[in-house]
């Protein structure tokens, strides 16, 4: 059972909807104020006004580092748990407002950012929503963004959240030789019926949505993983992923992620090329007594 969250402020990215949505609820059920950072202040404040507690709105779009920027310089006080789980699957193409591959940027580069401003204010944990689709993920550090490669749509949205994870995996290792007790962990919300893939442009996407949605859990089900990664007593770089075979659906439980997520050297390079890319960095000194 969740524990009770009261006195607890936690910032969830994309939580007008979806997965999303349905983890603020049941962290606001708890007793948490919850913060929904999303891009559409008018379906962030709808969905505000159905949640049971205390639910605040504050506008954040991922597609811009601007306004990352912008969400984080207006944060002053502190944050218990950050939750980064909006995300695209198989948009039209595109770009988003800084030239970066919709997925990649969104996904992980927003996220990225919006974690390393945040950071000295954080004071508990940062969960990134991942997904099991990481396992046909394959990280191209020299054209992240396809534009020199054919592109195509599901292997960039695989990309990113391999590098969700691979991000979560660096994240806590310089956590911890910061010396901080923030813990980084990462969830995949299995199959759930979400509108995730509602805004992809192809036949193919239309079609690849009306066949997983039978089989799919609900939302509640979908946010089952976040919550257990945001409030459970577990160790850094914790993957929760549903119990199922498949890991589609079912309670959630600690799983190990593929092997290209667990490449230390793989990471660090990400997040040497993620901190070029949005010029954030990660904000605490590393501590004398822990190795680096």
């Amino acid at each position: 059972m969740t524990p009770s969250l009261a006195g607890r402020t936690v910032v969830i990215t994309g939580a007008n909807s979806g997965i999303g949505r349905a983890t603020a609820r049941t962290l606001a059920a708890r007793g948490a104020r919850v913060v929904l950072a999303v891009r559409d202040l008018g379906r962030g404040r709808a969905a505000a006004a159905d949640l049971p507690g205390r639910a605040e709105v504050r506008r954040l779009d991922l597609a811009d580092l601007s306004s990352v920027r912008a969400f984080a310089a207006a944060w002053t006080e502190p944050v218990d748990v950050l939750i980064n789980n909006a995300g695209v699957m198989m948009p039209p193409p595109g770009l988003t407002v800084d030239g970066f591959e919709p997925h990649f940027g969104i996904n992980h580069l927003g996220h990225f950012a919006l974690t390393n401003l945040l950071l000295p204010r954080i004071t508990g944990r940062v969960v990134t929503v991942s997904a099991g689709g990481h396992q046909a993920g394959t990280l191209d550090l020299d054209d992240p963004h396809w534009r020199s490669r054919p592109y195509r749509p599901f292997s960039a949205y695989a990309q990113s959240k391999l590098a969700n994870l691979l991000f979560t995996a660096e994240l806590q290792r310089r956590l911890t030789a910061s010396g901080s007790a923030v813990l980084a962990t990462a969830a995949n919300p299995g199959l759930a019926a979400t509108n995730l893939l509602s805004h992809g442009g192809s036949r193919a996407v239309r079609w690849t949505n009306a066949l997983l949605r039978p089989l799919s859990q609900s939302d509640a089900g979908g946010a089952r993983t976040t919550v257990h990664a945001a409030t459970a007593d577990l160790p850094g770089n914790s993957y929760i992923s549903p119990r199922g075979v498949t890991q589609s659906r079912g309670r959630p439980r600690v799983t190990t992620p593929s092997k290209a997520a667990r490449d230390p050297e793989r990471a660090r390079q990400l997040w040497i090329l993620s901190e070029n890319m949005t010029a954030t960095t990660f904000p605490l000194p590393r501590s004398p007594h822990l190795a680096a």
